[in-house]
């Protein structure tokens, strides 16, 4: 099973639905279902939390999203160089589908896909 590691609150927005692109400097032609892991490291949630309140998305307190493992499954279905999703700021972009959460699962993270046998959580 291949993961892809996101900052938190993204990682977030994406396995509850919200955010149905992950922005990349770079294209893939990987398709199919990933796991979603949350990285160590948080972004300032001050700015995002208001741009999510203003869609209607309340982020949880910091202190609640977890960091540094599993969180979520969600397919990517394209990479595109545009997109009308209010999520997708380029220069590439995974399209996201059927992002769903998952239990916790503690796992150190790579860049780009990664392979991870290790996961061994439901799916």
């Amino acid at each position: 099973m291949k993961a892809l590691s996101v900052r938190q609150p993204w990682a977030f927005l994406i396995v509850n639905g919200f955010k149905d692109i992950e922005n990349r400097t770079w294209h893939t032609n990987f398709r199919g279902r990933v796991l979603i892991h949350a990285g160590k490291t948080l972004e300032p949630t001050d700015t995002i939390a208001r741009e999510c309140e203003e869609m209607g998305i309340i982020l949880p307190p910091d202190d609640e999203l977890a960091l540094g493992g599993i969180v979520g499954i969600a397919t990517v279905v394209d990479c595109v160089e545009r997109s009308a999703s209010p999520w997708y700021n380029g220069p590439f972009g995974f399209v996201l589908a059927d992002s769903k959460p998952l239990p916790f699962f503690p796992l150190r993270g790579k860049l780009s896909f990664f392979d991870c046998p290790e996961y061994t959580g439901p799916l």
